[in-house]
């Protein structure tokens, strides 16, 4: 079974901490179209990736299930 996750508040923390699409990909050392997939479920961020994206956006172990595992039903 594949899931859909929902991304709005991850979008929303990356606009909170004032950051484009482009900068959180240059970040993250991917091309922002590879975000873009990624934000939109066409491809799965690495274990690597989400541990960069909550150190620089301030999300702790506690809520990494919300920002990234959250699904659409």
């Amino acid at each position: 079974m594949l899931y859909t996750f929902n991304y709005s508040k991850l979008r929303g923390k990356i606009r909170e901490h004032g950051y484009t699409q482009e900068e959180v990909a240059k970040k993250l050392n991917v091309a922002p179209a590879t975000l873009s997939l990624k934000l939109n479920n066409a491809s799965e961020f690495s274990q690597s990736e989400i541990q960069e994206l909550c150190s620089f956006l301030d999300i702790s172990g506690a809520e990494v299930s919300d920002y990234f595992f959250s699904c659409i039903v």
